[in-house]
């Protein structure tokens, strides 16, 4: 009995795919696990002034025991206006690791230097991921008594270190 090779090659093909992968073997679909989004009720978010002008620092910490995730793009956004801060760099949403007991840090530009329009709002919201409704803080209480000065706000990724948060502003809006 002769089988032609044409013939059984998608049948040979399609029980490899079935067959399981050795143990210890690498597949494709391997990935590291994904961390779970962290609760906002497990997150302490904070922002104070940063001692340049028209500048936020923002921070988010990990209360909970274990590792979770934020965006890496944090939520910012003034009073009554629309939209958040644009991120600088551009990028999309992705998760960004938080450790248990783990502070990330962002650096907020709340006014372009180079704006001849300006808005003031009384406050603004920090969130660590956009399903939160995130924290609000008054102008006052981020050395703007006189209200926040916003003219096309953006915002770092989150970083390790509020240094490394302000040298990525400083990066990306010079």
């Amino acid at each position: 009995m002769r089988i032609r090779i044409e013939a059984a090659l998608p049948a040979a093909l399609a029980l490899s795919f079935a067959l399981p992968a050795p143990a210890g073997a690498a597949t494709a679909t391997s990935a590291a696990p994904v961390l779970p989004t962290c609760r906002e009720s497990s997150l302490k978010v904070a922002a104070a002034a940063s001692g340049r002008p028209g500048t936020v620092r923002i921070s988010v910490t990990n209360d909970g025991r274990r590792a979770c995730a934020v965006d890496r793009i944090p939520t910012v956004v003034f009073g009554d206006l629309d939209g958040p801060a644009l991120p600088v760099p551009e990028g999309e949403s992705g998760p960004y690791r938080v450790p248990a007991g783990g502070t990330v840090h962002a650096a907020v530009r709340t006014l372009d230097p180079a704006a001849t329009e300006l808005r003031v709002v009384d406050r603004l919201t920090v969130a660590g991921d956009p399903a939160h409704r995130g924290r609000t803080f008054d102008a006052a209480s981020l050395g703007a008594p006189d209200g926040i000065r916003v003219w096309e706000p953006v915002t770092t990724w989150w970083h390790r270190s509020g240094a490394a948060a302000d040298a990525a502003l400083d990066r990306y809006t010079d």
